[in-house]
């Protein structure tokens, strides 16, 4: 059909020269007459076609024409309701006159309300008693012409203000309309034969490239907009808390494994067994495999006695100790599990062994000494570690929680640390996120002493929200570990969601991530700068 409508305006423009109006020309195919707005919408697909083959131009004339809404159509089939109202009543002759509702039964309620008025206006009827008559013999129901003039032309002779007044009644409504005069091309031809897009080896081979007609390449259109991914906000704010890391001396800890042992996540870390933190409800246990490979003998055993009996000033927990709980494999809830494998592995040295993994990382964070220096006989080169990665807690899921989020994990060892040294540190390192409103509150935490938890204020949750937890890692911790007494360490975790929502002006984590989050915010969200 489509190129049956093309070969007929070639046609035509071969045989006239131009076409001054496509209203008059007649569809081929189809049963809808080119005069109307779908037929002339018919005609500009196959006039563009042509067009971009130069084959050849047009000009597009607007024009403006009203339709029937059902109301309308309704009226142009069955009369106006003030004249359906005058062919109910009986005449002043015939009686008795129908009362309102007997009207309203006849031929409907709406019909009978609207259509009283305007009989009435009209002096088509009259009130007799508590009925209604005729007072004219016969009517000239002018709504009903106009509506069925609009319907076949468009228009009505009356002109604009009887227009007017059918659009208030809700009777018509304007519809834009279009039509053309179409002229010869720089490239015209009777023939509808596409011109070819590409230059085949068939085409070479056989020489029909000489005499083949190729399309014009459109250097000026505008390309496709590429689709390629965006970063994540959360990535984005990764990277740059990663590079304040970086540009403050840090090396960056591996914190591959998301499954931990129960030893690993709690034990090392001097967190008792019976601590509700290891119970079903706040950790996700694994039931295949359910247990770990053993730890090293010498420091599990070490680390077992703190617990049950105390040692290295401690008197421990004095409760029982459970190689099973030890034993257990879990998704961390935490990676200072990943920090203490890292510190137990740099205390080597001080044990009088080697971790060459533990050496660089040390030597790359380049700590400076703030007391006794290398060669004192213990073996000790501090270091100062971070590692950003996902931790997995069964949390009930609200505007700031979800099960799984990623935590910020730094340490700083070295000898003679005090407490002052991590809230100066941690004052710092929030200046280069930009939050500068920072609190810090006393806390209690099973390897740490003391403990401090961070709360950073979100202006659009309006209240101060839990961004971290803090500080100095207890003797029973470290000693089993190898280090000398001298050689404290600061800890700490912060999460990467919360500082990301505070950022980004996000009141809800869980339009942040998951399944809510929606395609274009992750593709327009704009890069962070601290």
């Amino acid at each position: 059909m489509a190129e049956a409508i093309q070969q007929l305006i070639l046609d035509t423009l071969h045989q006239h020269g131009t076409i001054k109006d496509t209203r008059t020309l007649t569809l081929p195919g189809y049963n809808e007459p080119a005069a109307t707005h779908d037929g002339q919408i018919i005609l500009l697909g196959a006039l563009n076609s042509l067009s971009s083959r130069d084959m050849v131009t047009y000009t597009t004339h607007e024009t403006m024409s009203h339709v029937l809404t059902s109301e309308g159509s309704s009226i142009a089939m069955n009369g106006s309701h003030e004249a359906r109202v005058w062919s109910a009543l009986p005449s002043k002759e015939q009686r008795p006159p129908l009362t309102p509702k007997e009207l309203e039964r006849k031929i409907g309620s709406e019909v009978a309300k609207i259509g009283q008025g305007r009989a009435f206006k009209n002096k088509w009827i009259v009130k007799e008693g508590d009925g209604l008559v005729r007072l004219t013999e016969s009517i000239d129901d002018t709504t009903q012409k106009d509506m069925r003039e609009v319907d076949s032309t468009g228009t009505l002779k009356a002109g604009e203000k009887a227009l007017a007044e059918l659009r208030k009644r809700k009777l018509i409504v304007p519809k834009k309309g279009q039509w053309f005069t179409v002229h010869k091309g720089s490239n015209f031809s009777t023939s509808t034969a596409k011109p070819e897009t590409d230059l085949t080896v068939d085409m070479l081979t056989s020489g029909a490239w000489k005499t083949a007609s190729f399309k014009k390449y459109n250097f000026d259109a505008e390309g496709m907009p590429t689709n390629g991914g965006g970063f994540h906000p959360l990535l984005k704010v990764r990277e740059e808390v990663r590079n304040i890391f970086l540009e403050m001396g840090f090396a960056e800890m591996p914190t591959s494994s998301f499954v931990e042992s129960g030893f690993w996540c709690f034990d090392s870390l001097f967190v008792p067994q019976q601590h509700p933190a290891r119970e079903v409800q706040d950790t996700f246990y694994l039931s295949d495999p359910s247990t770990s490979l053993p730890p090293p003998a010498d420091y599990y055993a070490r680390v077992s006695k703190v617990h049950e009996h105390g040692g290295f000033g401690s008197s421990g927990y004095r409760a029982p100790w459970s190689d099973a709980e030890s034993r257990k494999l879990l998704l961390r809830t935490h990676t200072t599990a990943s920090s203490a494998a890292m510190l137990y592995k740099l205390a080597a040295r001080c044990r009088g062994e080697d971790d060459l993994e533990a050496d660089a990382l040390a030597a790359h964070s380049g700590t400076t000494r703030k007391g006794k220096e290398s060669g004192d006989g213990d073996g000790f080169r501090p270091a100062k570690l971070f590692s950003i990665d996902r931790v997995f807690r069964n949390e009930t899921m609200d505007a700031t929680h979800l099960a799984e989020f990623h935590q910020v994990e730094g340490v700083v060892a070295d000898r003679d640390l005090t407490l002052a040294d991590l809230i100066g540190f941690m004052r710092v390192f929030f200046k280069k996120m930009g939050l500068e409103n920072i609190r810090f509150k006393p806390a209690y935490n099973p390897y740490t002493e003391p403990s401090l938890e961070i709360f950073a204020f979100h202006p659009q949750l309006r209240k101060w929200v839990e961004v971290g937890n803090s500080g100095m890692f207890r003797p029973e911790m470290l000693e089993p570990m190898g280090f000398p007494k001298d050689v404290h360490v600061h800890g700490w975790g912060i999460g990467l969601e919360r500082p990301t929502m505070i950022r980004y002006g996000i009141s809800n984590i869980r339009t942040l991530v998951g399944h809510k989050v929606p395609i274009e915010n992750v593709e327009k969200s704009p890069a962070v700068r601290f």
